[in-house]
This record gives structure tokens, C-alpha cells and sequence, in this order.
């Protein structure tokens, strides 16, 4: 099984599988795919298991079916396309310390048979992150290699034993096991993003490596969230309002 990263800020994920191998990704990630590829979608790749498996896979953010990918009579390829400008990379998944990870909901693209996926954190936060849908985290675990995306650049730190990063959750991309995480607040600082509740903040102690990414969806989606539809007629209404106050003013 070889891997091919082509181009640099949307990449894409090229697969090329002798035949008889295979591996898996969440239901509707392909992009495209070769003729000798068969797919197969069932509950138990990435560590189905039964009932408990998927439960505790859809409750880390995947979907509850994933599919396979299998090459058969001749090599194939397989191909996964980023969802936004960012990066796609490899790590290596083995049972122990250090070799396990915990990343943000959308960081899996796929990964060997072997590799697991299950719920590792999830915590309510306020209405301003994430929409209100709390902050999860699922755990890349098993035996393989796995292929992850995080959004804008990465920037990667090695944490010593004892030594504390404090990260905007959506900044969050993935770390290693060995990291201990908790999410804290600072307040003080009340306004209606936050409810009155501080800023939420990710607190990660080493040791163990961190990657962030500098893009989170969440905070795209707000940039862009003043381009709607919605907000523009809330934006004509209000300026609306606003020069009738000041003709009225004027007595015009």
C-alpha cells in the first residue's frame, strides 16, 4: 500500500492498493476511485464490534457506517479529497503509550484494517463554540496507520513532561495519549458569544506531541456567516432602521 499526497493548499489523498489490500474510511469520503476497487460498507470496520462499538465510534463523531476499500485481480488507487485548505498526513497507530491518538471530530480520513475509532472526550460548551454541540474528541487507536486532515496551517509542539499549553479549542487538531487534556475558563469576560461564562480554553499538559491547526471550521463558518442570505436581509433591515431614525431626526 503506497500513499501520494497531490497538490498543497485543498490536497488530496491517493491511495494505490495491491490486490487484496484494503482499508476504510467514514461513508461518503471517496472522491474517486479505479476500476479493480470494490467497496463494501457494514458497521464493523474501524472497530464496530457490535453495538457498543459503533455507539461509542458515532459518539467521537464518525458515522455509524464506514466503508472499505478493497483492491481485487489488479492494483487499484482510491482517492480522498480535503474538505478545506489545510493538510493530510500520515501517523503510525500501535497499543501504546504514545502511539494512540486523540483528535478533533473531522481529522479522520482513513486508515489500515487493524485501526479503531471510539469516543475519548466530550464536553457541553457554550452556544458560541461549536453551535452549541459541544466539543468532542474521538481516539484513533488498534494496530495500522491512519491518514488525518487539520484545516490551515500546523503548527506541532513537543511538550515536556509537566510543561502546559493553553489552545482555543477549535485550534485543537490531534495529540498524542500521553498528553493530559481538560477544558478550563477564564472569566471575566462576559458578552453574548460566551454567555457569561469566560472563554473556554483547552489545557493540555506534556508530555507528548500537539498538532493545532490554524483554521478551525467553526470560526470559517463564522467569517462567512455575514455573506448569508440571512444575515444580509438582517443587515438591510437594520440599516433600513437606521435611516429612518436619522430622517426622523432630521425631519425628513
Amino acid at each position: 500500500m503506497q500513499d501520494r499526497i497531490i497538490g498543497t493548499v485543498m490536497p488530496v489523498l491517493e491511495m494505490t492498493l495491491q490486490p487484496g489490500e484494503a482499508l476504510f474510511s467514514e461513508s461518503g469520503e471517496l472522491s474517486w476511485m479505479s476500476q479493480s476497487i470494490v467497496m463494501q460498507t457494514s458497521t464493523q470496520f474501524g472497530g464496530g464490534g457490535g453495538i457498543g462499538g459503533v455507539f461509542k465510534r458515532a459518539m467521537g463523531g464518525s458515522s455509524i457506517f464506514m466503508t472499505q476499500y478493497t483492491a481485487q485481480g489488479a492494483p487499484g488507487s482510491v482517492a480522498f479529497a480535503a474538505k478545506l485548505p489545510g493538510q493530510i498526513f500520515p501517523v503510525d497507530v500501535a497499543p501504546q503509550p504514545g502511539m494512540q491518538y486523540l483528535a478533533h471530530r473531522h481529522a479522520f480520513v482513513c486508515a489500515n484494517n487493524g485501526v479503531t475509532l471510539s469516543i475519548a472526550f466530550q464536553q457541553r460548551l457554550g452556544a458560541g463554540f461549536f453551535g452549541g454541540d459541544g466539543f468532542r474528541l474521538q481516539k484513533i487507536g488498534g494496530q495500522g496507520r491512519a491518514w488525518c486532515e487539520l484545516s490551515g496551517e500546523i503548527v506541532v509542539y513537543d511538550l515536556q513532561p509537566g510543561e502546559m499549553l493553553r489552545v482555543h479549542p477549535g485550534h485543537v487538531g490531534m495529540f498524542q495519549d500521553t498528553v493530559q487534556f481538560q477544558i478550563t475558563t477564564v472569566p471575566g469576560i462576559k458578552n453574548k458569544i460566551f454567555g457569561g461564562d469566560g472563554i473556554f480554553l483547552a489545557q493540555m499538559v506534556g508530555p507528548g506531541r500537539v498538532w493545532l491547526q490554524s483554521l478551525p471550521l467553526q470560526k470559517l463558518a463564522q467569517a462567512l456567516g455575514e455573506f448569508s442570505p440571512q444575515q444580509a436581509v438582517e443587515a438591510g433591515a437594520a440599516g433600513a432602521a437606521g435611516g429612518a431614525i436619522v430622517r426622523g431626526i432630521l425631519g425628513r
